[in-house]
């Protein structure tokens, strides 16, 4: 399995259109965010983190959800044909190419957050940076497992349409472009019980200075385990499908 994890890494890393859009992109936000139409001082430096943590996750949960591009790609080129033949349980798959998106997750993160303490001035204790960067590279399992789901359900063109639209829709009433302060009450609500506005809360609770909270962690786990039931389904029956 590891081999085959190596082998689905190599790929992605090579995809120019991942490079520039997957890293690129929330970089190019965060910078316009926290530079374009502020005063001579620049942000306010509280901004400067929120809004580094908020793009720093979404760029991670575009990385992981669009996993399942490719994976959809894959299965309209006969590569899940092959995968029937191996010894490798639909389990196992499904656990290689969710390692496979934990990987790619890490330029567009690492990306965003070294424009922080570089560009913006953003300063933290080093075991902050080190637990905000480990806490958002773990907590984008469910989104790898969620693109996983649609790759294998869907196909090569639909999968494309149906991630940006699920990375939207969970970056946007996650929390992640506008702070979630800002939402009435009904929606303020409603954000509280989705993946993106509790991944979020991941790394906001680090730079506070303190862990994450039990409620954030409980819903994480709620949605890594439906979405990783998601993913297994959809691969079986996309197995005896194609």
């Amino acid at each position: 399995m590891l081999d085959y994890v190596r082998l689905e890494v190599r790929r992605t890393l090579r995809d120019r259109g991942f490079v520039i859009f997957g890293i690129g992109m929330p970089v190019l936000m965060y910078v316009l965010m926290t530079n374009i139409g502020v005063g001579p001082g620049g942000a306010d430096p509280e901004w400067k983190i929120a809004s580094m943590v908020g793009m720093a996750a979404y760029g991670a949960l575009g990385s992981a959800v669009g996993t399942g591009t490719g994976v959809a790609e894959d299965k309209q080129l006969g590569w899940l044909r092959q995968l029937r033949i191996t010894p490798l349980s639909p389990l196992r798959v499904v656990v290689g190419r969710g390692l496979t998106g934990s990987v790619t997750v890490l330029p567009a993160l690492t990306a965003v957050l070294l424009v922080g303490a570089l560009v913006n001035g953003v300063r933290m204790p080093a075991w902050q940076w080190a637990a905000l960067a480990g806490l958002l590279w773990i907590g984008t399992m469910p989104f790898t497992l969620l693109g996983l789901g649609n790759g294998y359900r869907l196909s090569a063109q639909s999968t494309g349409v149906v991630n940006t639209g699920c990375v939207l829709l969970l970056s946007i009433i996650g929390g992640l472009w506008f702070p979630p302060v800002l939402f009435p009450d009904w929606l303020r609500s409603l954000s509280g019980w989705t993946p993106g506005n509790r991944f979020a809360e991941l790394g906001r609770s680090v730079t506070h200075g303190s862990a994450p909270d039990l409620a954030s962690v409980a819903v994480l786990a709620f949605w890594l385990a439906l979405f990783g039931g998601y993913a297994v389904y959809a691969y079986r029956r996309a197995a005896r499908t194609v």
